[in-house]
């Protein structure tokens, strides 16, 4: 089984980096789901992305749901603790299975996934 590593840097709103990395996980899952295992790190302002009750308009996408669906349906979510204690946010609950994490945890994953995408 392929393990794909996707990182995403950036805030779940402003630009469309964290809404087309995990479109990507989502339909790598929904397409591939027998060949691959997806992981996603959140680091910089992408630990937002981890944030619970998220609002957005009506038929705008919405990460919090998106990253639901990756987790519903085998994905894992790790969050940057030290980029989320700089933010403020590392006392705050994060979604359900979105745990908080570290930079060795991010090496390993780094290091033993075949691909890691950047975003």
């Amino acid at each position: 089984m392929q393990k794909i590593l996707i990182i995403i840097n950036d805030a779940p709103y402003g630009t469309e980096k964290a809404y087309n990395a995990v479109r990507l996980a989502m339909n790598t899952i929904k397409y591939q789901k027998e060949k691959v295992e997806i992981k996603i790190f959140l680091l910089a302002d992408g630990v937002f992305c981890a944030l619970p009750n998220q609002k957005t308009p009506e038929g705008f996408y919405n990460i919090e749901r998106m990253l639901k669906y990756v987790l519903k349906r085998g994905g894992e979510v790790k969050a940057c603790g030290i980029c989320s204690e700089a933010r403020g946010i590392d006392k705050l609950q994060f979604q359900e299975g979105i745990k908080l994490s570290n930079m060795e945890e991010f090496v390993q994953w780094t290091v033993e996934c075949d691909k890691v995408i950047s975003f």
